[in-house]
């Protein structure tokens, strides 16, 4: 992001300014790198695969919020990284017009920082979300140096989240860990579960299915082995019937042929 500049307290709006249409399109610049990029979107992705039956939230990256018609004459601070905005409708939208969003403000907000924003997210934003967002948890990570802290909203001020034995800080919004997996800032359960992506969920199912289908044809195998276990079992016990006619057969004519010579077979 740009540097930003704000109201002084001094220049609180009031109640009889009129607003502008709510319908303003989003001014961000673009994001600093690939990895800034990839990083909103990674979380945008999670976050939205854990609550795809969800529909009163809205959760979205480099987007600008307008909550002062100053805005439009001034340069402002511009959109966070990613944020999170919870009891609203789930739908697409060109920029977060606070008037027109029944004053919502994000109740989550993350920045990556970059050596241009660093400061400005760490100090001057950090306020503004204090002051005037009354965003409750405040969030930044640097994706290149993996700098990581939160903070929560008591009593008006932002106060340091303590991270768990994994290094994880928990999200009281979002019922939800943050925290630093694979060089990445990632989400996880309370349980301590890491929430997957679209392709890492189908790239799990995909194992699945084809472990199922290797149990499948193990189990084909075996049941093959064992029909031709017992067909050979039926086999032996047919030579087995075979050679004892026989022998019953040799026997008979043995018996005959003694009988043709006035011989008694059981003499013999």
């Amino acid at each position: 992001m740009t540097a930003v500049q704000e109201l002084a307290p001094s220049q609180e709006i009031q109640q009889n300014v009129i607003f502008p249409p709510g319908d303003l399109y989003s001014d961000e610049p673009p994001v600093e790198t690939e990895l800034h990029l990839r990083q909103i979107i990674l979380l945008l992705q999670c976050l939205e695969w854990l609550w795809q039956d969800r529909n009163d939230f809205y959760a979205v990256g480099n987007l600008t919020i307008y909550y002062s018609p100053r805005q439009l004459k001034s340069e402002l601070c511009r959109g966070p990284d990613f944020f999170v905005v919870l009891g609203t409708e789930r739908k697409a939208r060109k920029s977060w017009a606070v008037w027109e969003e029944d004053g919502k403000y994000p109740n989550v907000i993350v920045e990556i920082l970059s050596p241009t924003t660093a400061s400005t997210d760490r100090n001057f934003k950090k306020l503004l979300y204090q002051n005037t967002f009354r965003t409750h948890d405040y969030f930044w990570f640097d994706p290149y140096t993996l700098e990581f802290a939160g903070f929560h909203l008591v009593d008006g001020e932002y106060q340091p989240l303590e991270p768990n034995s994994q290094g994880h800080l928990f999200s009281q919004q979002l019922d939800l860990y943050l925290g630093i997996h694979e060089q990445k800032l990632r989400l996880f359960t309370t349980e301590g579960e890491l929430i997957p992506r679209p392709e890492e969920v189908a790239q799990r199912e995909t194992q699945r299915a084809e472990q199922e289908t290797q149990r499948a044809e193990q189990e084909t195998q075996r049941a093959e082995q064992e029909a031709q276990r017992a067909e050979q079992e039926a086999q032996r016990a047919e030579q087995e019937a075979q050679r004892a006619e026989q022998e019953a057969q040799r026997a008979d004519r043995l018996a005959a042929k003694l009988r043709e010579l006035n011989i008694d077979p059981d003499t013999i």
